[in-house]
């Protein structure tokens, strides 16, 4: 029994004839009474009395009309959800961002894209970098952007831009030259993102740094987010790391000083998607909005730094 049996079948019950069938299916009449001399065999009952001028449904007619209904809707209704999804007017799609991700624009991601795709429902994730790259894995979510590094099991990794990391405190002057990983872990930190914790990509990028050189690593206080712990460097209570994107954004505490590493500290931000996997049409369109955001950000960014280095700068 196949989907074009029963189209025909419906048709014919609704019409009357054959030959409206036909026309109504663009087909020839002896294609429709083919297939639904067909069903006929196939069912081993006859559907219509022939021979009136309006065919006449049968007992067996009525009784195969609603789950024929059904079964045609069913086929008619997926196949418009997948051509909603196609053209944008339709589906959900999922997408994962690192914690901070407004310092880095994202912000109104889900905005502009709801407004360009309103149809379309959206399920964006903001959580630490380490739990976006496991959620990507395990398929809860179709794609996202994350800070590296992260475990890269059945993942496939779009590195974009790296950000340096620098060390936050009201006391440890850049005057007195780069860190070193070993003066690090003689400060009192506060460390964000309690939660993921040292599956964190900085933290683990400080830690791997502190054990080649036989030394340990630990947080005196851990909060989970950024702001917070800005708070407590800008108090003087401890000292923190923080991305130069976020030392650089509006509100950034007075008082805090910035210090480079000795050896260059970076964040690498990326996307991520699972191996092999084919984001859906509308995931696809988000990660693309993502990286185009990033990349104007980062244009934007590196106008500012040329125009402060120009001759004749207002920071000259």
């Amino acid at each position: 029994m196949t989907i074009v049996q029963l189209r025909a079948f419906l048709a014919a019950m609704d019409l009357g004839s054959f030959t409206a069938a036909a026309d109504e299916l663009d087909i020839t009449q002896a294609s429709v009474s083919e297939l639904i001399a067909r069903l006929e065999r196939e069912l081993g009952a006859a559907l219509f009395m022939r021979g009136g001028r309006r065919l006449a449904p049968t007992e067996a007619a009525h009784a195969l009309r609603a789950h024929a209904d059904q079964a045609v809707g069913a086929i008619d209704n997926g196949v418009e959800s997948v051509r909603a999804l196609r053209s944008l007017e339709g589906g959900t799609c999922t997408f994962g961002v690192l914690r901070n991700a407004a310092y880095y624009d994202l912000g109104d991601l889900v905005q502009t894209f709801h407004r360009r795709h309103p149809l379309v429902k959206v399920r964006l994730v903001g959580l630490n970098s380490a739990l976006v790259a496991s959620s990507i894995a395990a398929g809860e979510l179709e794609a996202g952007v994350v800070v590296l590094p992260v475990e890269e099991a059945g993942l496939r990794i779009t590195p974009l831009f790296r950000d340096e990391v620098l060390f936050a405190s009201s006391e440890r002057s850049p005057d007195d030259g780069p860190l070193t990983i070993a003066e690090v872990t003689e400060r009192k930190l506060v460390l964000y993102d309690a939660y993921a914790g040292w599956s964190d990509p900085t933290r683990r990028q400080l830690r791997a740094r502190a054990r080649l050189e036989g030394l340990t690593l630990d947080a005196a206080i851990e909060v989970e987010h950024v702001e917070t712990a800005l708070s407590v460097v800008a108090s003087g209570a401890a000292d923190t790391v923080v991305s130069r994107t976020i030392a650089e954004a509006p509100g950034f505490p007075d008082g805090i000083l910035l210090t480079p590493f000795a050896e260059p500290l970076y964040d690498t931000v990326a996307l991520v998607q699972r191996e092999g996997a084919t984001l859906s049409p509308a995931t696809q369109r988000l990660a693309d909005l993502a990286q185009e955001m990033l990349r104007e950000r980062v244009t934007r960014h590196a106008g500012r730094i040329a125009a402060a280095a120009a001759p004749g700068s207002a920071q000259e």
